[in-house]
């Protein structure tokens, strides 16, 4: 810049100022090239100097001696103003071109459509010469041209078949991309525009399950394909990508035959695994093409130990078409078709398995927003806390992944095996002492010989909202953690031995703040550090930090979230945050099975309040909001937990059964949050009593007029009313209600809301809990003291102790009252208990 003009911002005749086109003298400024470049160099450093700086640049600057402050405000107004405006119009422009793409990629969509409505009713014509004239009926000359090859394996021994299989695949996998090959209908909730990432469409009524993607994407298609065949690095369920052989072929193009392992999305199904033959060319027009199929159904392929695990999936014809696009970036077509071998899963998780929204979700999506978050990150639009590379989070992001994938994968080739039950088989067990010794970082930490214990377990939800129940899990921490596990954990990262929980009495307050550092393009994934605050109980430690850092990998939780899984991941990490620091991931995930019912109609989630706390509180219930829809009160997903405990080999079965007790007592604080949650929790929920007993309306009647009959005063204010609305008063209490069977060994069957929080249960796991169980030594003593007094007048007060919750947590009340609970007949049906002012110690 030669020279620059700034108006002042009054007239006058001070110096500076010219004559031009007959204007006032004194209303422009020419700056002088070496004022413009010593403006120019404050201005990269503070755009928007303080009034005392732009002082301070005039004194230092002798060579703007003869500028007034005024002047200099200005031309600092005007420099933000260019840059502001230079700044949009390369907005504009790349939103232009993202415009011209899109609708390049719509027309071509509509010509797509135009010919697969004609190809529809050429279908129609055939169908109804063939319902006049039978004798055309096996006429088969208006099937699809595309075949399958039938002795693909035979095929594959020698490089001339190879090339006719990748020739074949290469023409199945066009007409699919941009062909009528399958019947593609629009992903719901997927609307393109300028704001949206891409087209996404699944397949309707084809074999298998298939789904379509394509987009702009902001980099050279070499670049694309490079990253795309690297399936690992963006495919989260991508355990291992091996290539056996690679023969070249023509036009620069590569065949390869690959061997790929996927993780399994829970404990409950098998891993899959695939023989593909993968064919890399570049077509006429310059466009890259990565295309895939597999080698057979069922075999081919190494026939390793490992295998033994795995099911073999197939892979219909899919593949990445990358075309350049005019004035830079390519327009990626994405295709995925899948046989997943749904009979070899439960019935129940099937539809993991027949779902082509899932494979959008999970893999043509997941590739797409993937090579944009690296565009993105590419041209510097993206910018990490902590001065961290895009590349470093995005390693451990991954490193998270993988943990806990590996964990409740448990493969006998990554050294795990299972351990032996207690004979309740709702939590597996398994340990790895391959682990620890891969990981100089904790094997050194650990001294003697150790590994890492996993316990894990999967369950099925009805009627929970996976985002809510994910938001909440990380946002209430307190309420299904124990700190002294988090410690136990990342000790290990500590210099010194690790030791079981308990022997270093430590106390968690609750608080927790959330780093975060990095997230994708649409926040479907966040990554962040998580420091938790502890104390420590004896003196000798009272000086040490205690403190706890988590890095946590949430997946899912935001509002607008369409993803197929919802997890929360963590692992302890050391304060410094090193970057090849050790992760030992831990979590949790939901999966939804009813992909349907996940959104409404237009594709937008529904809302759901965030403030759950509350209703694990006194006296509240969550209610679905205003935006909640029946269709969850229909949703179904499964829920996998997976905690790892690292572990000296002495302390192997000590640390095994803490972590079968710690996770059974995470599922139980699990199925209470799910309980608040669900549009169907609170009252609701409290409808069923195990068979045998009254309903929960009857009861709570028979409760209320119990409690007046013996102690001659209401327990609540309307006990006469009878229904619904007693019900939800006795839930709402505020004090703890119980009620245990009147038997040799009673067991609780009822509690209001209070009474499962103070036992910290749900309704579903209150059988499992025993009268003499939530009571110490004293407590029985002095239960068992009151009995006959109980018994004669049909009522007793109970002195203030302490009681034991379902996990083990102590619980102190002031008070409580028994009380018989006499049924129509006047028979004693239950025994009733009220405690007064509880709470943990």
């Amino acid at each position: 810049m030669a020279a620059a003009v700034a108006m002042r911002s009054g007239s006058g005749s001070e110096g500076g100022g010219y004559d031009k086109a007959g204007m006032d003298s004194g209303k422009y400024v020419r700056y002088t090239p070496e004022q413009v470049e010593a403006l120019e160099r404050v201005y990269a450093e503070c755009p928007k100097p303080s009034s005392s700086r732009r002082q301070q640049l005039l004194r230092e600057c002798p060579i703007l001696a003869n500028i007034e402050p005024k002047q200099i405000k200005v031309w600092f107004q005007n420099r933000r103003c260019r840059d502001k405006q230079r700044k949009e119009a390369s907005r504009l422009q790349a939103v232009n071109r993202k415009l011209t793409a899109m609708n390049k990629l719509l027309m071509e969509e509509n010509e797509r459509l135009q010919k697969q409505v004609s190809q529809l009713v050429h279908e129609n014509a055939y169908m109804k010469q063939q319902l006049q004239n039978p004798s055309l009926a096996n006429d088969t000359s208006c099937e699809s041209n595309v075949t399958t090859p039938q002795n693909a394996l035979r095929d594959a021994s020698n490089p001339t078949g190879l090339l006719t299989i990748a020739e074949e695949t290469l023409a199945e996998f066009l007409s699919k991309a941009t062909g009528t090959a399958v019947d593609w209908v629009p992903m719901p909730g997927m609307k393109p525009g300028p704001d949206s990432f891409g087209i996404v469409a699944i397949s309707h009524g084809c074999r298998g399950v298939a789904a379509r993607a394509c987009g702009l994407v902001n980099l050279e298609p070499t670049k694309i394909v490079e990253i795309l065949k690297d399936r690992p690095s963006w495919f989260r369920d991508c355990r291992s990508l091996e290539v056996f052989t690679g023969v070249p072929a023509g036009n620069g193009g590569t065949i390869e035959l690959i061997y790929m392992q996927m993780y399994a999305p829970t404990t409950l199904v098998p891993a899959r695994d695939f023989w593909t033959l993968r064919y890399t060319t570049t077509m006429e027009d310059g466009s890259l093409v990565v295309c895939e199929r597999s080698l057979s159904g069922s075999g081919g392929g190494p026939s390793t130990a490992s295998a033994q695990q795995f099911v073999r999936a197939e892979m219909l014809p899919s593949g990445y078409l990358v075309r350049p696009c005019e004035g830079g970036g390519s327009i990626v077509h994405i295709v995925d078709h899948l046989d997943l071998e749904a009979w070899s899963v439960p019935e129940v998780l099937r539809p993991l398995y027949e779902s082509s929204r899932v494979v959008a979700q999970k893999m043509t999506t997941a590739a797409l927003r993937h090579i944009r978050q690296i565009a993105q990150e590419t041209s510097g639009e993206v910018v990490y806390a902590l001065g961290r590379q895009p590349a470093v989070l995005r390693t451990f992001s991954q490193r998270l992944s993988r943990g806990f994938n590996d964990a409740i994968s448990g493969f006998n080739d990554d050294g795990w095996s299972v351990m032996g039950g207690d004979g309740i088989e709702d939590v597996i067990i398994a340990c790895n002492s391959k682990k620890v010794r891969n990981t100089s970082t904790i094997a050194n930490a650990f001294g003697p010989p150790g590994g890492v214990i996993c316990a894990k377990a999967s369950m099925l939800l009805q009627s929970v909202p996976p985002a809510v129940l994910v938001r909440f899990l990380r946002e209430h921490r307190s309420e299904w953690a124990d700190y002294n596990f988090d410690a136990y954990s990342a000790s290990s990262l500590k210099t010194s031995s690790c030791s079981l929980p308990g022997l270093r009495p430590m106390r968690f307050s609750g608080s927790q703040i959330i780093m975060p550092l990095a997230h994708t393009v649409e926040n479907e994934e966040i990554l962040e550090v998580v420091r938790l605050e502890g104390q420590a109980l004896t003196h000798d430690d009272g000086l040490l930090s205690r403190d706890i850092h988590l890095l946590q990998l949430c997946t899912g939780i935001d509002e607008k979230s369409m993803g197929s899984c919802f997890q929360l991941v963590f692992a302890p990490i050391d304060e410094l945050f090193p970057d090849d620091a050790p992760l030992i991931s831990s979590g949790f995930r939901v999966i939804p099975l009813d992909m349907k019912t996940c959104f409404p109609q237009d594709g937008a989630p529904t809302g759901r309040t965030l403030d759950l706390a509350s209703s694990l509180e006194v006296g509240s219930t969550t209610q679905p909001t205003g935006d909640a829809t029946l269709d969850d009160c229909n949703l179904r997903s499964v829920l996998t937990i997976a905690f790892q405990f690292p572990y000296e080999m002495h302390l192997q079965d000590s640390v095994a059964t803490m972590a079968r007790q710690y996770v059974r007592s995470i599922v139980s604080s699990v199925q209470r949050v799910s309980m608040a949650i669900s549009p169907r929790s609170g009252l609701n929920a409290g409808q069923k009593i195990i068979s045998g007993f009254p309903e929960a309306p009857t009861l709570a009647r028979w409760i209320c007029q119990s409690y007046q009959f013996h102690l001659g005063v209401e327990l609540l204010r309307q006990a006469d009313d009878a229904g619904e609305l007693l019900l939800k008063m006795l839930w709402d209490y505020e004090d703890a209600i119980l009620c245990c069977s009147f038997k040799e060994k009673p067991v609780f069957t009822f509690a209001n809301e209070m009474g499962l929080n103070m036992l910290e249960t749900s309704l579903v796991a209150l059988q499992d809990l025993s009268l003499d169980k939530i009571f110490d030594e004293a407590g029985r003593k002095a239960l068992y003291n009151e009995i006959p007094k109980l018994m004669e007048q049909g009522y007793a007060y109970l002195p203030g102790g302490v009681c034991l919750s379902g996990m083990g947590r102590h619980v102190s009340f002031e008070q409580a009252v028994a009380w018989k609970v006499l049924g129509e007949d006047n028979s004693v049906h239950c025994l009733a208990f009220c405690f007064v002012n509880w709470s943990f110690v």
